[in-house]
């Protein structure tokens, strides 16, 4: 033993001397560092409970709840995140994930209570004193977990692209898909938001995986028009993306068309083959091969029903292959997509007209159920003096004529009245064949119901859009057309609401153009429904009313897409056929 070993413990005396290391009133205030990681807060207005916090948490410290005042809406689910202190290690990445910059830590370490249960609360709703405090963690700066920008898709310079109609578009790489796809959180909320609540998520990460068969089952689980949608769909669900409330949303219709467009087509049919279970001898008549119609054949034909649509056009796919110009959607992706509903054993009808070719009587007798999907056909008159002189047309006979390759002599200027899609795709026609372009709208360009993107896209060709004009009148003036024209002011109509155009008296303007396009909006026509059957359909503001299981006041009439919703689009179309055929399906059964 030496010395050192005898003297070691007389050491420890010199440390009762020392002043101590501990705190002697630890709960007198003592305020953590300004960056500190205490305890949560959250801004309730800014969360949107995507569940990205929930989702990153390694301790499961966190829940989604339901919470009392919140409530569900697009891009929000009405859920908030609750901590639980007793799994929360505060390493603050709920708070570095957080899309909406709505979560942050504050500096207060210090919360004493007898109750367990009190350490498990949803920040934000519950009053706590460091709810004000500024100081704590958050997200600063730049600093992301995420990428807020978004991957853009090559296009055409618009230049290039008014020389031909040529698809704008031209489609992301492999490279730029999975990069894109990189970006999504998989929180789910723009399945909510999608009317067609497709399995975003999921799908996203089957092209991050590079499992594009996967990817295609799992579209068409809720769309068999995905090459359509994946091209013109208004995109609700990337309104609704957590990523883009501090960034760009995530480009999905562009990773759908991604999907569609690397599979074979082979491969397509190969997988649709393997969905038709069974054979039934049940017959469902389809009136109109348009989205919704399509969509309904295809789940019917699916669940085993002998399916017929019958459709007036030569061509399927109503005013997809009618209305919506090759630029946008190209008529070979648009027929091979149909071909594939057809090779299930879909039989379509073409250049029958229900009520002219056929009765409808005769399909009411002959089938189990009817589903009607004709699609708003006709366009609503301008109600002016002068409407139909030569040289004025409508929108949808316009860009039909231009769909079935008929040579249409538009002149050197055009006049297009309405803010719509319908609107926007005549302007932007018109411009391909050579003719200045005016769009004159009655609200202001914000209000504009048509697609944002297709509006920037037509301003890029050149196509001036002139807000706030109310049309009055239309004369013939040395061989041209004289739009006379009021300036309108916008009434507030409250909150939620878009302001109303009056127009302003006292002064009127005048625009010369070749031609004049009237595109304001279109309604449903029903001639071909028998009198004695159409006194059991009830029908409100040119649109048949249905249930929830779109059925009619006739047992077995169905109906959906634009003559029953209001939204006026493709991929709403295509999700009232899918529910249809749900419904159908379950009439059908009720009457076996």
């Amino acid at each position: 033993m030496s010395i050192k070993d005898i003297l070691s413990p007389f050491y420890v005396w010199k440390r009762a001397f020392s002043k101590a290391f501990t705190t002697k009133k630890p709960l007198e205030e003592r305020p953590g560092a300004l960056r500190y990681r205490g305890f949560h807060k959250n801004d309730m207005e800014k969360c949107i409970g995507c569940g990205s916090c929930e989702e990153i948490c390694q301790n499961a410290a966190i829940d989604l709840v339901p919470v009392k005042g919140i409530k569900t809406k697009d891009g929000d689910s009405g859920l908030r995140p609750r901590i639980d202190y007793g799994r929360c290690c505060w390493c603050a990445l709920c708070v570095d994930i957080c899309p909406t910059n709505s979560l942050s830590l504050s500096n207060e370490y210090i919360w004493i209570d007898h109750d367990p249960d009190v350490f498990r609360f949803v920040a934000g709703k519950e009053d706590k004193p460091w709810d004000k405090m500024e100081a704590g963690y958050r997200r600063k700066g730049d600093y992301r977990l995420t990428i807020p920008d978004r991957f853009d898709m090559e296009m055409l310079p618009p230049e290039e692209g008014l020389k031909s109609f040529r698809e704008m578009v031209k489609g992301y790489s492999r490279e730029q898909a999975q990069k894109e796809a990189d970006r999504c959180v998989e929180c789910g909320i723009c399945v909510a938001t999608c009317p067609a609540h497709m399995d975003i998520p999921r799908y996203i990460k089957a092209i991050r995986e590079d499992d594009l068969e996967q990817a295609v089952e799992l579209l068409y689980k809720t769309n068999p028009l995905p090459a359509t949608c994946g091209r013109i769909c208004t995109r609700k669900c990337e309104t609704a993306c957590a990523i883009g409330a501090d960034g760009e949303p995530i480009a999905i219709r562009w990773l759908k068309r991604y999907i569609i467009d690397q599979v074979e087509d082979k491969q397509v049919r190969k997988i649709l083959q393997q969905k038709v279970f069974g054979e039934r001898k049940i017959k469902v008549a389809i009136i109109g091969a348009g989205p919704s119609g399509l969509s309904a054949a295809y789940y019917l034909r699916t669940m085993g029903y002998q399916v017929t649509i019958y459709e007036a056009h030569a061509k399927p796919g109503g005013e997809v292959w009618y209305g919506v110009p090759s630029y946008r959607m190209p008529f070979e992706d648009l027929k091979a997509e149909i071909e594939r509903i057809i090779d299930l054993g879909v039989e379509i009808k073409f250049n029958t007209e229900v009520g002219v070719e056929v009765s409808f009587k005769k399909l009411y007798d002959e089938n189990n159920a009817i589903f009607i999907a004709t699609g708003l056909t006709e366009p609503y008159n301008l109600r002016l003096e002068g409407e139909f002189l030569s040289g004025v047309l409508t929108g949808l006979d316009f860009l039909e004529k231009i769909a079935k390759g008929k040579k249409v002599e538009v002149g050197e200027k055009v006049l297009v009245i309405g803010g719509g899609n319908v609107a926007i795709d005549a302007a932007r026609t018109c411009r391909r064949l050579g003719a200045e372009v005016e769009i004159l709208y009655r609200r202001r360009e914000e209000d504009m119901p048509a697609d944002d993107e297709e509006i920037q896209e037509a301003k890029l060709e050149d196509v001036n859009i002139k807000p706030q004009v109310i049309p009055v009148k239309i004369e013939k003036t040395d061989g041209k057309l004289k739009l006379i024209w009021g300036k309108a002011e916008m009434i507030d109509q409250g909150p939620n609401k878009r302001p109303k155009p009056k127009i302003i008296p006292g002064k009127s303007y005048e625009t010369i153009g070749t031609t004049i396009i009237s595109a304001i909006g279109q309604k449903g026509e029903y001639d071909f429904i028998p009198g004695a059957i159409k006194q059991n359909i009830e029908f409100k503001w040119k649109r048949i009313v249905t249930d929830k299981k779109y059925q009619t006041g006739d047992k077995k009439i169905f109906a959906g897409g634009d003559i029953v919703n209001y939204t006026r689009d493709a991929i709403s179309a295509i999700a009232d056929g899918h529910d249809a055929a749900k419904g159908i399906d379950k009439f059908l059964r009720n009457e076996e």
